[in-house]
């Protein structure tokens, strides 16, 4: 084979035509290991779940893909029983939950799922009363015969005794309810079963349950927008959407007698009692909890992640996630009006993460 000319005229020679070729694969060959190595590292992961989170749960996973560049964590705030079943069914790489899981629910996963507590609110009873400002009282038992349609009335005698002096109109209560599967429901109804016998029997628990009165919307913003836009309508939402809004939400009687606003001190308080008694797979309820500065609509809300992902990069993106949240996340709560988790359950919950994969 002889050498071809170049177009200035020299020969050039078969080493040099070699040479030019090997550059070129060796160039290539790196550009295309770059390149599968970004896209090895990049990981996008979805999640569903409880609205009662969704807030602080936007700040995080916006916090945690933007120090781990090639991540990115997509969450939908559609309800803790729609996150429940998109997680047991594979549909997302995670769920959340405010309400834990039946034992039912465990057991017809496709998968093997573990609660991880992130960390507490409140649900608090919002209203809109013209003329009537925040901190109305309201008891347990007022609260239940309102959504049993026994207490129909702003003025009835009840709300009129537990509210001295103000001036409540003679007008028709519009109770709001969640229409979806919810975490938030779960902790209301959970709370409103066990001071009421009569809506444990009628009504009960559930992240979904039939309401005998009132108008369903769906998620904590649906509430939260129907209340604040229907005068004298009466629902519940977490702490953190009625704050958000500027509504007016009242003081609820907790177990000591006490009445009690929800704030992140009074969810410690009630996480206090049940971090000492914590089970193992930290499905724990500490509504209506004991203790005098007690906030007794208050929970523990979870993630709920796979004990081994089916893909093992992002299971390892969800157990560096997890590790990230209590070293970092954990300190944001109380700046969005939930509560850190209690160093007991934290301590314990870093242990559980190890079995992530």
């Amino acid at each position: 084979m002889q050498d071809r000319p170049s177009p200035c005229g020299r020969a050039v020679t078969r080493s040099e035509n070699f040479q030019e070729i090997f550059v070129k694969a060796k160039f290539l060959s790196v550009v295309m290991l770059t390149a599968m190595a970004a896209t090895a590292g990049a990981q996008n992961l979805t999640g569903a779940g409880a609205t009662f989170p969704n807030p602080i749960y936007s700040r995080w996973f916006s916090e945690y893909s933007n120090s781990h560049p090639g991540v990115k964590i997509n969450y939908q705030s559609v309800g803790s029983g729609a996150g429940i079943r998109q997680v047991s069914t594979k549909i997302v790489d995670f769920g959340a939950s405010d309400g834990p899981m039946t034992d039912q629910q465990i057991s017809e996963s496709k998968i093997k799922l573990v609660h991880i507590p992130t960390v507490l609110g409140a649900v608090v009873p919002v209203y809109n009363i013209p003329g009537v400002g925040s901190d109305l009282k309201f008891s347990g038992d007022v609260i239940a015969d309102i959504y049993l349609g026994k207490i129909t009335n702003w003025h009835d005698a009840r709300i009129v005794k537990d509210n001295p002096g103000v001036n409540l109109p003679d007008h028709q209560i519009l109770p709001v309810y969640r229409s979806d599967g919810s975490g938030t429901t779960y902790i209301f109804t959970d709370f409103l079963s066990k001071v009421s016998p009569d809506f444990s029997t009628k009504v009960g628990k559930n992240t979904s349950v039939r309401w005998p009165v009132g108008i369903g919307q769906k998620g904590n913003e649906g509430i939260a927008g129907m209340v604040r836009n229907s005068p004298f309508s009466f629902g519940y939402v977490e702490l953190i959407y009625a704050a958000g809004n500027n509504m007016s939400y009242g003081l609820v009687r907790n177990a000591a007698g006490k009445w009690i606003k929800a704030s992140t001190g009074g969810v410690t308080a009630a996480a206090a009692a049940a971090s000492k008694n914590m089970p193992a797979d930290y499905r724990v309820s500490i509504t209506n909890a004991a203790g005098a500065e007690s906030y007794p609509i208050s929970s523990f809300t979870w993630l709920l992640i796979p004990v081994k992902s089916d893909d093992p990069a992002k299971g390892k993106v969800l157990h560096d996630f997890l590790q990230w949240m209590l070293d970092h996340g954990e300190d944001e709560a109380s700046q969005m009006t939930y509560a850190p988790l209690p160093k007991p359950v934290a301590d314990r919950v870093r242990q559980t993460i190890n079995q992530i994969q």
